[in-house]
């Protein structure tokens, strides 16, 4: 929907809104939000209000704390899960400086600026449809979540052995009322684990609509009892959750992906697109794979692509590209996870695709064979690489891609990588139960 400031005013008088949250997202992808009554909306649309950034981890410092909310006025929606009367709605928004210009730290200011890059390069859309997975744990008598399922479903079961069934029907309806296309919503593989895939936008809306479809998820397991998490990977043994990102660049409103004279269908736009992807994918991995547990999920024998390669059809390659072509031609990563800021996620993506195009790169050859069965020779005899395998090793990589670093800024990424490195120290001192498990008796 697209609105005005005075639509918003009426709407928030007349549907009788009392709270509106002003919502942004920090640079390691956590919402935030500032609660205003409804008293001082048309303060909001006005971009006056404030509040202290240097409370917000990676923001600014204390001595440079005032900084600005600009709301998106067609992000404006209420909350279906609130009550009917004394309603909550909410805005998505930029962060500014009180001089007006927009402030460097803002994830979504980085992602404008690759999109603005795409633009001057004359792609007039980038297309982006995420698939991401989350499980549904039961909670203890204290409401803390546990990791039991209940549930002994399987990829596309139904109830009864699918217990998260009427919650995942609830979350469905609940995004649906909030402007969501829901297009499939099925139980995924590993007991308690669940996909919910809504209809690709601009990348722009899809980050958004990442972030609403995580608070909605949460939310709505929450009202039903249950713990919704997206952790990468929350239980050993079984697949971890990952969010495999579908991409498309448009020119003149064709998909510049596709070319019906390829034997693929693809264009040497989508060639060059890939390439780069494959070229920046491990200085990316901090950015796409944020966790010390997102290494846990990128191991061999779960499904998730940890070696780098691409294909037309093989599902065990770190780019695949899925059958639709013509308008639908998309480049499918497949190692992104969902606990990953959606929005620097898109725009190291973009901006390793769009090196790609401007440097005309060529992908390796195509790997058709099943790259999980192959032995370590093998990968060699092919130049497979592998991605990362640890949160200290995709801060290296990260440090190493002037691409990647200049596309965060300077200020996001010193502040990512000292978060990311606090991450992992706090990680690598800790004692863990297996330790324990495996030392305490035998030494």
């Amino acid at each position: 929907m697209s609105y005005t400031k005075e639509d918003i005013i009426r709407m928030v008088k007349e549907e009788d809104i009392e709270f509106i949250r002003l919502q942004f997202t920090d640079i390691f992808g956590q919402l935030k939000n500032v609660a205003i009554t409804a008293s001082q909306i048309e303060k909001a649309v006005n971009n006056q209000i404030m509040f202290d950034g240097s409370s917000i981890e990676g923001f600014v410092r204390i001595d440079e704390s005032d900084q600005y909310l600009y709301p998106n006025l067609d992000s404006f929606v209420v909350f279906p899960w609130r009550p009917s009367h004394g309603k909550v709605a909410r805005l998505i928004c930029d962060v500014y400086n009180p001089d007006g210009t927009p402030f460097v730290g803002d994830p979504r200011g980085v992602l404008k600026r690759v999109l603005n890059k795409a633009a001057s390069m004359g792609y007039d859309a980038f297309n982006v449809g995420p698939e991401a997975e989350f499980f549904l744990f039961q909670t203890d008598d204290e409401g803390k979540p546990t990791t039991k399922t209940n549930d002994e479903a399987g990829y596309f079961d139904l109830g009864p052995l699918d217990h998260g069934e009427s919650t995942r029907r609830e979350i469905c309806m609940a995004l649906e009322q909030m402007g969501f296309e829901i297009e499939a919503s099925h139980h995924e593989v590993a007991q308690g684990q669940h996909e919910i895939d809504f209809k690709y936008a601009d990348a722009l809306r899809t980050a958004d609509n990442i972030m609403t479809f995580k608070l909605a998820v949460k939310t709505l397991a929450q009202r039903s009892g249950l713990h919704a998490t997206f952790m990468p990977k929350p239980i050993f043994g079984i697949n971890g959750s990952g969010m495999h990102t579908n991409m498309s660049l448009f020119r003149n409103g064709k998909n510049a992906f596709y070319d019906p004279s390829d034997p693929r269908g693809l264009s040497r736009e989508a060639y060059s697109f890939i390439a780069g992807l494959l070229a920046h994918v491990k200085g990316m991995a901090a950015v796409t794979n944020p966790l010390v547990n997102s290494y846990k999920r990128l191991v061999p024998g779960y499904e998730a692509p940890c070696y780098l390669a691409w294909s037309a059809s093989n599902r065990s390659a770190l780019i695949r590209i899925p059958a639709a072509r013509g308008q639908s031609t998309r480049v499918e990563l497949r190692s992104p996870d969902p606990a990953c800021n959606p929005y620097l996620e898109l725009a190291v993506c973009l901006a390793a695709g769009l090196d790609g195009i401007e440097k005309g790169m060529t992908p390796p050859d195509e790997v058709t064979e099943n790259i999980f069965d192959m032995d370590q020779a093998a990968r060699e005899a092919h130049g497979i690489e592998s991605l990362p395998g640890s949160l200290e090793e995709a801060i290296r990589a990260l440090e190493a891609d002037q691409l990647i670093l200049d596309t965060l800024g300077e200020h996001v990424a010193a502040n990512y990588i000292e978060g990311k490195k606090k991450e992992w120290d706090e990680y690598r001192t800790r004692v863990s139960s297996w330790e324990r498990e495996k030392y305490i008796i035998n030494y």
